[in-house]
């Protein structure tokens, strides 16, 4: 593919003898003065330069530069197309990934067509992190023992993956161990600023990510612009489709004060996060400045941008500066490759903070000042408590079920029964990793000791923190007080906890306990840290030692001694707290260059579990039909290259009734499989005994699980049943049963299916398995009172039509019993993106009761093309076999 320079935007930049190609803003600002590119944001300026510089190849359509002219209406509603550099999976939504491809393959075979023309034509970096679980916890054999079982579950998923590194190019797998995906990515995957090479050219271009997980945003601290999507958007984008979407509005956030010394970044993100979420940053991109942006370091930054769907933005973004190169720098990055990094990003405007220059669509302040220790829960990231008040904010959450505590010191409600240092949120910082070690050493001299009901676990999420805190004396005290690592992984963040050990998982049941997870992670929604934990507490690494050590959140550690020293003096948490200076000195001391670099140069050869796989070979999969781990995806059974007729929705139930705040973990669970759900059934009918399960997660190439686990999580409240769990009831019979069954039973009358839900559906993780699951029940009609970005878009992706109610109408105002019949018989409306649609509510017998207006969420052109074409994967199809 060429590139034509049609805009007059070519220049170069020399970095000793060599010279480098570029396509210049500042020409382009020079020639198009209107565009007004000097106060863009940042996250606009990248953008810009990635759409002309795509419109420049031959083949691709020249673009209308009067709509990047309107980048500051905030209310535009151009599409630009964007063409990501890169795609990065991790193995929970990268296996599904696989699948699906694989499975086009096999559908333009069926199809007479080549199917190798089914290949990645973008990088595409897979790190599998996902799989590891907490099986064993508290001895120096806990690795060695949880890698065992991590391979025995999960050899023919890591086969199917180690497949794809053979038969697709563009794609590179990391095994298993190195660390989690979003942490390898700061430290190593990331190029920064790389270069692409065309037919007649090579130039230097921005790193533009998109992931198939949401936190892909962390690697935006080193001024990469990433975001999110779900699996079936970044597959398209992996074939060579761009992502439409509108220009994003920007919101700048000043940072002014200075940190308290006693701090972490795990308080700062904390309220960040209640803070723009509380604002409304939804579908916006989140930029930082301001007098004190400096005093943030790379790592805080990272922490920070890895939250972002935690505050509900699209992405946040840092500048490239020189804490930037200077990180680069520390982690082994090569030194010609730093300076050609500060040389684009001061010629393209990316470099410093310009306090002055930038035009936001409006302006947040954050005080450094104003910081105070906090924690998050127990239930959504967004809901911060100041330490000091989190006794009380479970004890208000405790009073909701009319339970209280009788015995902190024991085994009781409110009893801390995990305490996991886990998530690259927080692992990829070492102050706060540092201060853990710190605070356990502290700990350790006071002769204190972890509670015997905590499963501690520590979880780092690269190789490198092993190094330093071992080089920094503190891996002794952190094992001493059981935290022993247990892999390099995401663990606990993502419910891969393990079982609890049998004492205590036996009291919490018989007693229904209402017990506690402290974690250093980001998630903390109902189910799914542990099954059997209702409160899950979010924490910097270092209160994730205390509360093990205090083994109850039944404590105010202002006031309350955490534990007593071996001449029985009382011990406070202010005794043991590490200090600033010392973490500084120690963190200084501990990190260099060589650590990184002796761990990542051999990052893609994996340990002898993984060079001793066996692998298929072949351009297409060899499908197991016995597999209970990866099966081919049925939609393409039927796939032909014509065009599927759009029906209306006619005669639809309603399936299940959900309130606010409903996550795709909700919808869709990466946990446990319950004893007692369709999942269950399904693999001890292919004779698969209970402690062979593994997870949901783990078995997303299987869609006959998937189906069956989608609405399975324990938790769920369906307003149709007054059970917790996914049970609903079926119409016209009235029989409560499980979801996945009522769906079976409405197959067998063609009868399509509805979800009806409230604010924030589809908030979290992003899975795509929440949409494909839902569209292999039959649902054909969500309608929600809002969305999350990423799950809309899955949603579209799927087929299934997105739609919101409109004059603050909901399922309760519009006194609806669940037993309705549900028609939209205009659906080709929805050609018009954001079209209004009329939406007929019947009574059970079919007798009309009344017509209300609800709005389309197919915001874009593009998505009106997937829609119509029965889905995106669809339409790439058709694409490929058309050309």
């Amino acid at each position: 593919m060429n590139f034509i320079d049609k805009y007059n935007i070519s220049d170069t930049f020399n970095i000793g003898n060599k010279n480098y190609n570029y396509c210049s803003l500042d020409k382009l600002d020079k020639s198009h003065p209107e565009l007004k590119i000097g106060t863009m944001p940042n996250a606009v300026k990248i953008m810009m330069e990635n759409v002309l510089r795509n419109s420049c190849l031959d083949g691709n359509e020249d673009f209308d530069l009067t709509k990047l002219s309107k980048w500051s209406d905030f209310n535009n509603s151009d599409e630009v197309p964007y063409y990501p550099s890169r795609v990065l999976l991790q193995d929970f939504t990268g296996v599904p990934v696989v699948v699906d491809l694989a499975s086009m393959r096999d559908a333009v075979k069926k199809n007479n067509g080549d199917p190798s023309i089914v290949n990645p034509m973008v990088p595409v970096d897979l790190v599998i992190d996902h799989s590891i679980q907490v099986d064993y916890f508290g001895s120096k054999n806990a690795f060695i023992r949880n890698v065992e079982k991590e391979y025995e579950r999960n050899s023919e998923r890591y086969s199917l993956l180690k497949w794809s590194q053979k038969s697709f190019s563009n794609m590179k797998v990391v095994p298993p161990g190195a660390g989690i995906v979003h942490q390898v990515n700061l430290e190593y995957l990331s190029p920064v600023i790389s270069n692409k090479n065309y037919s007649n050219t090579s130039l230097v271009i921005p790193d533009t990510v998109i992931g198939t997980d949401s936190h892909t945003t962390m690697v935006n601290g080193l001024g990469v612009l990433a975001w999110g999507v779900g699996g079936i958007e970044a597959e398209s984008v992996m074939v060579g489709q761009p992502v439409y979407m509108k220009i994003p509005s920007v919101i700048g956030v000043n940072i002014i004060g200075s940190l308290p010394k006693q701090m972490t970044a795990t308080d700062l993100v904390l309220t960040i996060t209640q803070k723009l979420r509380s604002y409304g940053v939804v579908g916006k991109i989140v930029e930082f400045f301001g007098e004190s942006f400096n005093s943030l370091s790379l790592p805080d930054r990272a922490t920070i941008s890895n939250m972002a769907p935690e505050y509900g933005a699209t992405a946040s973004l840092f500048p490239i500066d020189t804490k930037t190169l200077d990180y680069l720098e520390l982690t082994g990055r090569d030194s010609n490759k730093i300076e050609m990094i500060e040389s684009y990003s001061k010629l393209q405007g990316l470099y410093g903070v310009d306090n002055n220059r930038k035009s936001f669509e409006d302006i947040i302040t954050i005080n450094l000042s104003d910081i105070e220790q906090s924690m998050a829960g127990p239930k959504r990231p967004q809901d911060k408590v100041k330490l000091s008040d989190v006794r009380s904010n479970f004890s208000n959450f405790l009073s909701e079920s009319k339970e209280y505590i009788t015995d902190s010191s024991n085994l009781d409600h409110g009893a801390v029964v995990i305490a996991a240092i886990t998530s690259c949120t927080n692992t990829s910082n070492p102050d706060v990793m540092i201060g853990a070690g710190i605070l356990a050493r502290n700990a350790v001299e006071n002769g204190l000791k972890t509670k015997p009901w905590v499963k501690t676990s520590l979880a780092p999420g690269s190789q490198v923190v092993d190094d330093y805190l071992h080089k920094a004396e503190l891996i002794d005290p952190l094992e001493k007080l059981g935290f022993h690592i247990v892999g390099h992984g995401c663990t606990s963040c993502i419910g891969n906890s393990g079982p609890l050990p049998d004492d205590v998982s036996e009291k919490i049941d018989d007693q229904d306990l209402i017990t506690c997870a402290v974690l250093s992670g980001n998630r903390n929604f109902e189910a799914r840290v542990h099954q059997q934990v209702k409160a899950n507490y979010l924490a910097s690494p270092i209160l994730v030692v205390a509360y093990a050590l205090a083994g109850t959140i039944d404590i105010d550690f202002e006031s309350d001694p955490i534990g007593k020293d071996k001449n029985n003096k009382e011990i406070y948490l202010k005794d043991i707290w590490p200090d600033k200076d010392e973490i500084d000195y120690k963190v200084n001391g501990s990190l260099s260059p060589e650590m990184f670099k002796n761990r990542y140069d051999t990052v893609f050869d994996g340990d002898d579990n993984w060079q001793n796989l066996s692998v298929p070979e072949g351009d297409l999969y060899n499908w197991d039909k016995f597999s209970s781990y990866i099966q081919p995806l049925s939609i393409f059974d039927d796939f032909t290259k014509d065009l599927p007729e759009q029906k209306n929705i006619n005669d639809a139930r309603i399936l299940a009734v959900l309130g606010d705040s409903i996550t795709t973990d909700h919808i869709s669970p990466a946990g446990n499989i319950s004893k007692n759900s369709p999942a269950s059934e399904y693999l001890q009918q292919k004779d698969i005994g209970f402690l062979d399960f593994n997870t949901y997660g783990s078995r997303r190439g299987n869609e006959n699980i998937l189906t069956r686990g989608t609405f399975a999580n324990v938790r769920l409240k369906n307003l149709l049943t007054d059970v917790e769990g996914g049970h609903t009831i079926h119409f016209p019979s009235e029989e409560k049963m499980s979801i996945f069954d009522a769906s079976e039973k409405y197959k067998q009358t063609n009868t399509p299916l509805i979800i009806i839900a409230g604010d924030e559906y589809g908030s979290g993780s992003s899975r795509d398995w929440a949409a494909k699951g839902p569209y292999l029940l039959g649902v054909k009609l969500v309608i929600a009172k809002s969305y999350e970005r990423i799950h809309r878009s899955n949603l579209i992706g799927m087929g299934i039509l997105p739609v919101e109610f409109t004059n603050e109408e909901d399922f309760k105002s519009l006194d609806m019993k669940g037993n309705e019949i549900i028609s939209i018989d205009d659906i080709k409306q929805t050609k018009t993106p954001g079209s209004l649609l009329n939406l007929s509510i019947s009574g059970p017998d079919n007798n009309f009761l009344k017509s209300i207006k609800v709005k389309s969420r197919i915001d874009t052109n593009a998505e009106v093309n997937y829609f119509t074409n029965g889905g995106l994967l669809q339409f790439v199809l058709r694409k490929l076999l058309n050309k």
